[in-house]
């Protein structure tokens, strides 16, 4: 019986399965489709998703095939236009600009580095689990039927989702009424690179008259979007799902006509100043937005992630990026299950933790779609699209055994320094003896285990630093240390830095602290001391020992 069947190759099973590789889980990869789409669909990248593909080992190549997404330059009639530049420049990447087709070709070569291909023709048809497996019926095209056993079945199949209709899980929601049309064009418009366009005309108790141009890496290229005018004859279906990673009705769209080069030159004319020319049109369809949440992301052996569990409008552009956060968020949890280095009890705070951030986004994209243009009360975080924000606080999973140094004057949790479930934000500038060249801390923290960051200040950390190397064994965890003070040797065991510019401190608090680091890159635990037993107790809640230590 093999460990794990992945259901749809999109960036969500792509990456659900180039991360369980990494961890050391074999897997097969099916998706219905004959062959990858060649189509954009699924652009903006956040920045929290390419801290995942440094991870990964992908980022690079990743931000070599896209570009950077400056901002939008926004023109509403009878407004002066103005530039709306994204400031991402405290957080270790800014928002990439990347089709989709883009991502899957550098996911699917990714995953060939660990022997796995993309099983492509191959459709799920039944699914049937009892307490130690699951039997799913596969149909090959020109193939006969195949039935064969997984200890796990998870779909990343789209809202379509073979998986989730087998599952019988509820998906509840609706759609806009109106319909849309997207289009992959070239534009003959004079914008700086990287900077987007949204023009509309605000309609009196209606939407807006709205066209969103998003550019692509080849230059002059853009992927349009706009609403479909009203007259429109083109058959869409329902919009009860079929929506790819970008939020929108793929599904059901392949059942319309797509909007030809005139439909949507019609609209750049009506809404653009100076009426650029749309040319070589390489793509388009018609779609209406829908706003559906699973009721459940997993029921036994199954699970759901990406689109099969959440879909929405693609304002902000979330949809793709929620799912790859969805798999990378169980893939190092089923790795430690199926080894036995954690209790199978550990799979529930997938949908504990993730299902809440699928009702945030849909909730939110939602909202400022019905509002777009005409934006009003306070605004979110400026951080809130970049993902950076997403907590685990309060899951069952994280510990937070409050670090005084996290605890101002009047004994109140310092937002600036990150808690139990929060992302551990990177700090750059950190020096190790020996070496000639600066750390950032990502660097430190990237592979498959967990990472202890232990905070050491004083004059004197010899002392500290010993007990650390101590403990190192025992733990089940890769250990490093941060000091204050320069020049301190190593530790056999314990890997010690020297925070030069203060940038450590800056992050996680002047105090001494210890932080156990998730390999999704979340904090676990977090305590005054490394010496606490909630750090003990949560370890080996975890199953973490010097036995069965997880990968690095």
């Amino acid at each position: 019986m093999s460990d794990v069947l992945v259901v749809g190759a999109g960036p969500v099973g792509l990456t659900m399965a180039a991360e369980l590789a990494r961890h050391g889980v074999r897997c097969r990869i099916i998706d219905r489709s004959v062959s990858p789409s060649p189509f954009c669909r699924a652009i903006g990248v956040t920045p929290r998703t390419l801290e995942v593909w440094e991870d990964m080992g992908v980022a690079r190549e990743m931000i070599d095939a896209g570009l950077w997404l400056r901002g939008f330059r926004t023109i509403i009639h009878g407004q002066p236009t103005r530039d709306v530049l994204t400031d991402y420049t405290d957080l270790p990447y800014s928002e990439l600009g990347l089709p989709q087709y883009a991502t899957e070709r550098v996911l699917t070569k990714h995953l060939a580095g660990f022997g796995l291909a993309v099983e492509h023709g191959v459709a799920l048809e039944d699914l049937r689990q009892d307490a130690d497996g699951v039997t799913v019926g596969l149909t090959r095209q020109g193939a006969s039927a195949e039935d064969a056993r997984f200890r796990y079945v998870i779909g990343c199949d789209g809202a379509h989702s073979a998986v989730r209709h087998a599952l019988g899980i509820g998906f509840p929601g609706d759609a806009f009424p109106m319909m849309f049309m997207l289009g992959d064009v070239h534009i003959a418009i004079d914008l700086p690179r990287g900077l987007a366009v949204r023009a509309m005309r605000l309609v009196d108790n209606g939407a807006p008259d709205v066209f969103i141009a998003v550019p692509l890496p080849e230059p002059g290229r853009y992927r349009v979007s706009m609403m479909a005018p009203q007259t429109s004859t083109a058959t869409a279906g329902t919009a009860s799902d079929g929506t790819a990673s970008d939020g929108v009705d793929h599904g059901i769209q392949s059942e319309a006509r797509g909007p030809d080069l005139s439909e949507l030159q019609a609209v750049v004319d009506r809404l653009l100043p100076d009426r650029p020319r749309l040319s070589d049109i390489r793509w388009s369809s018609r779609f209406r937005i829908s706003m559906r949440l699973a009721d459940r992301y997993r029921l036994g052996r199954v699970f759901i992630a990406g689109d099969a569990a959440h879909i929405h409008p693609p304002t902000g552009g979330q949809g793709m990026n929620t799912g790859i956060q969805d798999a990378y968020n169980l893939a190092w949890k089923l790795a430690l299950v199926l080894r036995d280095a954690a209790p199978a009890a550990l799979l529930d705070s997938y949908e504990a933790e993730r299902r809440p951030v699928g009702a945030d986004v849909v909730a939110r994209t939602r909202a400022a779609t019905e509002s777009y243009g005409r934006e009003a009360g306070p605004k979110p975080h400026r951080l809130t699209d970049s993902q950076v924000l997403v907590s685990y606080r309060g899951s069952a999973w994280v510990r937070d055994d409050d670090a005084p140094g996290a605890l101002d004057a009047g004994g109140a949790l310092d937002a600036a320094v990150p808690a139990a479930g929060d992302r551990a934000p990177d700090a750059a500038g950190l020096r190790r003896y020996g070496i000639g060249f600066p750390f950032r801390l990502f660097q430190v923290l990237r592979g498959t285990g967990h990472v202890l960051l232990a905070h050491v200040t004083g004059e004197d950390p010899a002392p500290l630093l010993a007990d650390l190397a101590a403990l190192a064994p025992r733990l089940g965890a890769r250990v490093v240390a941060v000091c204050d003070v320069p020049g301190v040797a190593e530790f056999y065991g314990v890997a010690v830095l020297h925070d030069r510019e203060g940038t450590f401190a800056a992050a996680y608090g002047t105090q001494d602290a210890g932080f156990l680091v998730r390999p999704d890159g979340y904090i676990g635990w977090r305590g005054a001391s490394w010496r606490d037993q909630g750090l003990h107790r949560y370890a080996e809640d975890l199953g973490l020992s010097p036995a069965r230590p997880p990968g690095s």
